[in-house]
This record gives C-alpha cells, structure tokens and sequence, in this order.
C-alpha cells in the first residue's frame, strides 16, 4: 500500500523527526518501507532540537544522526503518503505543490487532533507532543504496510 512515507513539520527539527523515529520503530520488519522527514521551512542542516532528543533518547532512540532538510517538490511527490502537523501545513501543501494534495493528511487524522509545535518551550510541551505523535503512529501503523 504505502512504501514511502514522509513526516512533514515547519523547522524538520522538532516534530516531524521525532514522528519519523517514531514511525520506523513501530513498523520495524516491514518490507520495503522508507520512513523520512522534511520541513516546509527547515532549518537545513541543523539537527534534532535537544529536548526532542533527549525524549527519544530517554525511550532507547538516537537522534543523532538527524539533519533538517526541506520539503522540495521532488521530495514530497516522491512519497506515497504524506502526513503532517497541522491544518495549516495541509494549506500550505495544497497551494505549493497542489499535486500531491491527494496523499497528504494529518498525523492526527483519526482522533482529529493537530499536533502543536512545541519549538522554544518547555519540556512539558515536547511530552504532550511526543504522546500525540506516538498515538497518531499508532493509528496510521495499521494502513501503512
């Protein structure tokens, strides 16, 4: 069904990183399936916020080979399935590259929730994030194979 799958935030160095890492432990094992992230505005090069990293690195993840990169054209058409944070990024999406509107939802689609951009705040805002992502993973886990 789906075999490329990109996570898409703003700055590709909070959010959609972390979903990514979220996404390739829980569908670890199945064939074929590439799991990547890019930004709509990333800051290029930078890697994973610290306290993102230190929450996946608290949960046996590391981060540390992530760097932000942008969500060209090419990279989002070359995805069968698209998720992102908020309504706003669908917007976004829809008017820059309305081609591949057709294959792109919210992480949070099935509980309709977006998931807010925990950027310069506390940590208590990356944990709330870090559980929306996880559960929305969870949801999408079933129709990705």
């Amino acid at each position: 069904m789906f075999k490329k799958l990109l996570l898409v935030c703003v700055g590709n160095i909070c959010r959609s990183p972390t979903a990514e890492i979220l996404f390739r432990q829980r569908l670890h094992g199945r064939a074929g399936v590439e799991v990547a992230s890019a930004g709509l505005h990333a800051l290029a090069g930078h890697p994973i916020d610290p306290t993102a990293a230190a929450l996946l690195c608290e949960q046996g993840h590391d981060p540390s080979a992530h760097r932000a990169r942008q969500a060209t054209p090419s990279i989002l058409g070359a995805a069968d399935l698209i998720l992102v944070m908020e309504r706003a990024h669908l917007a976004q999406i829809a008017r820059e590259v309305p081609q591949v509107s057709g294959k792109t939802f919210l992480l949070g689609r099935w509980d309709d929730i977006e998931v807010p951009d925990p950027y310069r705040q506390q940590r208590f805002a990356f944990e709330h994030v870090y559980g929306l992502m996880e559960q929305g993973a969870a949801r999408w886990a079933n129709y990705i194979s």
